[in-house]
């Protein structure tokens, strides 16, 4: 975290003596979090509290479609969902306690789909994707509903997808900061193949993070395996975080500084050198 300093005098007796203040920067890493087709913020908001104990500022929120706007679940496009997403990472951004360089994004499926779109269009520098869902290009603006009718998504998802061919896997493809992906080994809805699309399109991220959580299906139903992706996503933010702040500090050995002791005061200079018998009080052998 960036420091601060500014000296003062601090008033004694009849004088006064010098410090330095040095503090905090004011501005903390931000946390999006986007849950999945079907879920609510309130899947993240545990995972939310956690999170800014480590010193960020987090923000989860509802899709169009999902908790107080269910009744546009049938409705909802793609496209209206990204509109969500922009939103609500602007919301964040303009948090005034928030360092727009240091944001990080969080999604599950759908979410996590979404997420990777949104860093064509706005700064992340850290993507954690777990179980990101994948759809075909085309029908963009059309019910999400629909896109289940519309496209053969069972066998798209079966089937390694070039990065060049999906608009989602080529935005990984370009993302230039850190990646976290997040399988479930036993997911029929986001099988493996699309963690594998995933994985060869996010080859060129700063750092790429790979976790398979065995034993868990799509929705981490049991709660076993909640507890494990939890583990799993706030080590991972506080390794990125603290990591961050560790590279904005100075190390202070590369500081000019004063000796923390007084100097050892000089040794007396010696007095004439006696025969060896008399210094010591002895007679030679």
């Amino acid at each position: 975290m960036p420091t601060f300093e500014h000296n003062v005098a601090i008033p004694v007796d009849d004088g006064s003596i010098a410090g330095t203040f040095v503090t905090p920067g004011t501005q903390l890493p931000g946390v999006l979090f986007i849950h999945g087709w079907g879920g609510s913020q309130s899947q993240y908001v545990a995972r939310a509290r956690q999170i800014a104990a480590l010193g960020c500022i987090c923000l989860a929120f509802d899709l169009r479609g999902h908790a107080q706007t269910k009744p546009q679940f049938e409705t909802v496009s793609r496209a209206s969902n990204l509109q969500d997403v922009l939103a609500a990472y602007d919301l964040l951004a303009d948090h005034r306690h928030v360092d727009r360089s240091s944001i990080a994004v969080v999604g599950s499926s759908y979410g996590g789909y979404l997420a990777t779109i949104l860093t064509t269009m706005r700064p992340v520098r850290w993507l954690a994707l777990r179980a990101p869902a994948l759809y075909m290009d085309s029908g963009w603006e059309v019910p999400k509903l629909q896109l289940h009718k519309d496209q053969d998504l069972k066998a798209y998802r079966r089937s390694l997808v070039p990065f060049a061919d999906n608009r989602a896997l080529q935005a990984t493809h370009d993302f230039d900061g850190d990646l976290l992906l997040v399988e479930s080994e036993l997911d029929t809805i986001v099988p493996r193949a699309v963690l594998h699309s995933y994985r060869e399109a996010g080859k060129s991220a700063r750092s790429l993070t790979y976790r398979c959580l065995r034993g868990a299906d799509h929705g981490l139903t049991k709660e076993h395996d909640q507890r494990a992706y939890t583990s799993v996503l706030v080590g991972w933010v506080n390794e990125m975080v603290f990591g961050a702040r560790a590279d904005q500090v100075a190390p202070a050995a590369i500081e000019p500084h004063e000796p923390e002791s007084p100097p050892t005061p000089p040794s007396p200079k010696p007095g004439p050198r006696l025969p060896a018998a008399q210094a010591t009080g002895t007679q030679p052998a």
